[in-house]
């Protein structure tokens, strides 16, 4: 396969002129933003870096008269068809056997990993075949020209698709050896090719099927087709409305009858077969040449069809409609038992009998003609370049790698071809709002790119809810992406941090593990105690645990909220303790120290003596190092409010000491 680069399609922007005005450029992972420059083609090059960047951010600038003019900006896709609603189902199932695909690697060999692989080959056409129909539902019931010109072009797209990959799966998947070979290419022409039922129903319905006018067209495909058993049936009626001809029939059906097929089984040989198909033809040409048929024109063109005439079976042309059928019907009369590396002289010889000169082979036309010339390479490459979504090369190559037929090609920039594809298909899904989970395990299963992949994807997928965010943060914890989780978590606690949700934000950044934020946070959180004197989010903050200690302002807030919890159950001797040591072992901010010693005030004022003389010391130096300590201490000082605040606690500690001091000496005196 040709793996230099070919030059790209030329893809038209609709709205954009760049024959009258310069465009610039910026990538995005799956999308491209292509944006007008204030520059006319005939204009001059200065600034014009500063002219895109501000028609990048959608400015409105005036031109060389003055006259406003604004800039547009465009959204080009890479994968459009990600976006399809009615192709969901072709994702979102055909993900479930890739999955299914990649666990059964090594469960099975020999003939039962052939069987298992040809299922799976099955079950994506399937789900081709699926999607198809729903497709084609949607076209016949919209009202919308536009949409049903898009529905019927999607059909067209997937009934090509499943045309290709059931090709494939005959010659590469189950690799149909000689005999059983041409049985499978006759079912995939019946399936694909030359759809009769209607014709068919039209002509049975008749009164008379005989004389209708497409009594002998569907003769005519049945026996193209080897659909032997039909043709003789359809046949009988003739035989019934004209007794004239009953001899003739006869004969005739007796060559369709007796006409030796390939077997399934190992029922007989293929010289056994060959000799017998010997046999068979002469007899045909017997009777041709004897002009047993010679009255019978209609008949006359079916016996030399039988015996494999291409003038005979070329003149069916419109019947068959393409070369591919051609080739089948061809093989069918003449080599019944062609082997799989003779297909390509066939296939290239028909395909120039059909066509004739008359057209050109189309894009389809090629990608056959490479899988009958076992090219399994250039069939991706094609269907690459073909097809409008990497959903169809990706999964046929993950299906060829798994039957080891792609193991000794590699890319000549490092991954190999299924693992590029992949990568390809899974980073069109990350552009998708809710696909992008499906993307997370293709990527999982490219062993070389994969994580990396992941790693640069995950990042842009924006969080635009909690949920999203969660389910984002616990397939980066899954695959221990560290890195990425402490940004999600940032970036979810900075959005919580600016919709005033201390409680979320705390939470995301205790999650992240970052000191620095936890510590702003717990500031904020502080600050808010201090402007409503009471706590937000007390769940939070009372079932902090070990996470408190993620920084020393979120011990102190965890801390001062149990003090809080033991003041309020009235358990004051333990409030006092804690409520020193958030003092004297310098946790607290200085600047909360004046909170601090307010919250002793009550615990001063008790009944009971809560501080001992020893507490009640350590108290007294913390409000004379807050006081001389001040760098504002003027403005401290002026401060009526904070002045009055020093000279209660000074008052309430003095008479604390007092009473301690003849409670103490009470107790010693006893």
């Amino acid at each position: 396969m040709d793996e230099s680069d070919t030059e790209p399609p030329l893809v038209v922007v609709p709205g954009a002129d760049p024959s009258a005005r310069q465009l610039c450029f910026a990538w995005g992972p799956a999308e491209v933003l292509v944006c007008e420059t204030l520059f006319g083609r005939a204009g001059g090059s200065r600034s014009r870096a500063g002219a895109a960047a501000r028609a990048l951010t959608g400015s409105v600038a005036g031109t060389g008269e003055g006259a406003p003019s604004s800039s547009l900006v465009f959204v080009v896709r890479r994968d459009q068809d990600i976006y399809i609603q009615t192709l969901r189902k072709l994702f979102n199932e055909s993900h479930g056997i890739f999955m299914g695909l990649q666990r059964s690697e090594e469960e099975l060999a020999g003939k039962s990993r052939k069987a298992q692989l040809v299922q799976v080959s099955k079950n994506y056409r399937s789900v081709i075949r699926a999607c198809m129909e729903d497709m084609h539902q949607a076209a016949v019931s919209t009202r919308d020209p536009a949409l049903q010109g898009q529905y019927s072009t999607q059909v067209s797209i997937l009934s090509a698709m499943e045309l290709i990959w059931n090709l494939c799966e005959i010659l590469f998947v189950e690799a149909a050896a000689a005999g059983p070979l041409l049985l499978r290419l006759l079912d995939w022409v019946r399936l694909h090719v030359c759809d009769v039922d209607s014709m068919v129903r039209e002509v049975l319905s008749s009164e008379s099927p005989s004389k209708h006018k497409l009594f002998w067209n569907v003769v005519d495909v049945f026996v193209l087709q080897g659909r032997m058993d039909e043709a003789r049936h359809l046949l009988s009626k003739e035989a019934s409305a004209n007794p004239t001809s009953m001899n003739m029939y006869k004969i005739l059906d007796d060559l369709m009858k007796k006409m030796p097929v390939p077997s399934l089984g190992n029922s007989q040989t293929l010289t056994e077969l060959e000799l017998k198909w010997q046999h068979w033809h002469e007899e045909c040409q017997r009777y041709l040449q004897d002009g047993t048929f010679a009255s019978n024109p209609h008949m006359e063109s079916i016996c030399k069809i039988l015996l494999g005439d291409e003038d005979a079976i070329l003149e069916k042309k419109e019947l068959m409609t393409t070369w591919y059928h051609f080739l089948v019907t061809r093989l069918l009369y003449s080599h019944p038992t062609v082997k799989p590396l003779e297909l390509r002289f066939y296939a290239q010889s028909s395909m120039d009998l059909f066509l004739g000169g008359e057209s050109s082979p189309e894009p389809l036309d090629m990608i056959l003609m490479a899988a009958f010339e076992f090219e399994m390479h250039q069939v991706i490459k094609e269907c690459s370049i073909v097809l409008s979504n990497w959903w169809f090369v990706a999964h046929l190559t993950d299906l060829l790698d798994h039957c080891k037929l792609l193991q000794s090609h590699n890319l000549y920039f490092g991954s190999n071809m299924r693992e590029f594809l992949l990568l390809e298909y899974a980073s069109g899904l990350f552009s998708h709002h809710s696909l992008w989970q499906l993307g997370v395990d293709y990527f999982d299963h490219c062993p070389e790119y994969g994580r990396v992949y992941l790693e640069l994807h995950i990042e842009r997928i924006p969080l635009s809810t909690e949920q999203k965010a969660l389910k984002v943060l616990r397939i980066c914890e899954q695959r221990q992406m560290h890195e990425q989780v402490r940004s999600i978590c940032k970036i979810m606690a900075m959005k919580a941090l600016r919709n005033n949700r201390l409680g979320s934000a705390l939470s995301w950044s205790i999650r992240a593990k970052d000191a620095a934020f936890a510590t702003l946070i717990s500031d904020r959180f502080l600050k808010d105690y201090c402007e409503r004197g009471c706590f937000s989010d007390l769940d939070l903050i009372d079932n902090l645990g070990p996470s408190m200690l993620l920084s020393d302002r979120l011990t102190f807030l965890g801390k001062y909220r149990e003090f809080h919890r033991l003041y309020g159950e009235k358990r004051f001797p333990e409030a006092a303790r804690l409520l020193l040591t958030l003092m004297t072992a310098h946790i607290a901010p200085c600047s909360f120290w004046m909170t601090l010693l307010t919250d002793a005030l009550p615990l001063l004022e008790q009944k009971e003596v809560i501080f001992s003389a020893e507490q009640t010391y350590e108290l007294m130096r913390c409000l004379e190092d807050l006081t001389a300590g001040n760098p504002d201490k003027q403005k401290f000082q002026d401060d009526d409010v904070e002045t009055t605040k020093v000279e209660m606690l000074r008052l309430a500690l003095a008479r604390n000491l007092a009473r301690v001091i003849v409670k103490e000496g009470t107790v010693e005196g006893s």
